[in-house]
């Protein structure tokens, strides 16, 4: 693995946003403090191409599939909002992946994060090789100790095309990051779709942001194997 270019966790620079001069201070303000307002987004990404790839270079569909949703992500700084240590508003130079593997056996969950890199067979090997460690702890929410602060959650919901999604919590939450989720895909009018749904803290991100984002996924998706 060419290790080079992995880009841990730790390293990732955090960015303090100067509020007097930021363009979206007063609609943070608004949608943070005022009117606290979060939402989700739904659509079909048309992954033919990278299913058809995917499964001709014989690997797994999620260590892909959250490839083309992390380098998304660090395409968009909106995506990668967060408070440190002293609260102060800002961005971090690239989040990692903090995903979901589901226990057949108990059918119940452990949360696992892995190191991010722009370069896809460094991203795929490492995230294989996490997968390898950490997937058969059980009894635990967290397989993978020490999570970092710069991480994006993402999870897959294999069982079902669902046409929507929506999610909410009942206490306060500072967390700025995305939610993302992906469903099972399906065939319809000779392509492949996934169902994606993106939940998002208005504060950070209107609905031309997440349109972005997803369509960045959709642009990755397209575009990957003409890069490897």
């Amino acid at each position: 693995m060419p290790s080079e270019t992995l880009r841990h966790a730790s390293g990732a620079e955090f960015y303090v946003i100067d509020k007097s001069t930021w363009e979206r201070a007063v609609y943070f303000d608004y949608y943070y403090s005022r009117i606290k307002c979060k939402y989700t987004l739904n659509a079909n990404l048309d992954i033919t191409h990278l299913v058809e790839g995917q499964r001709q270079r014989g690997l797994k569909f999620f260590p892909v599939m959250l490839y083309v949703i992390m380098r998304a992500v660090n395409r968009n700084k909106e995506f990668r909002m967060s408070f440190n240590e002293k609260g102060e508003l800002g961005y971090w130079e690239y989040v990692v992946p903090s995903y979901t593997l589901f226990h057949n056996e108990t059918k119940t969950f452990t949360d696992v994060w892995s190191d991010y890199s722009d370069d896809f067979d460094t991203f795929y090997q490492t995230v294989v090789a996490d997968i390898r460690t950490y997937g058969n702890i059980t009894g635990v929410i967290k397989a993978r100790p020490d999570q970092p602060r710069n991480f994006c959650p993402v999870s897959s919901l294999p069982w079902l095309s669902f046409t929507g999604f929506a999610q909410d919590t009942y206490a306060e939450s500072s967390l700025l990051f995305p939610l993302i989720k992906f469903g099972k895909y399906f065939q319809e009018g000779g392509k492949i779709l996934l169902p994606v749904a993106v939940f998002v803290s208005h504060a950070v991100a209107d609905g031309y942001h997440t349109c972005k984002l997803i369509n960045d996924m959709q642009e990755i998706a397209q575009s990957l194997w003409k890069e490897v």
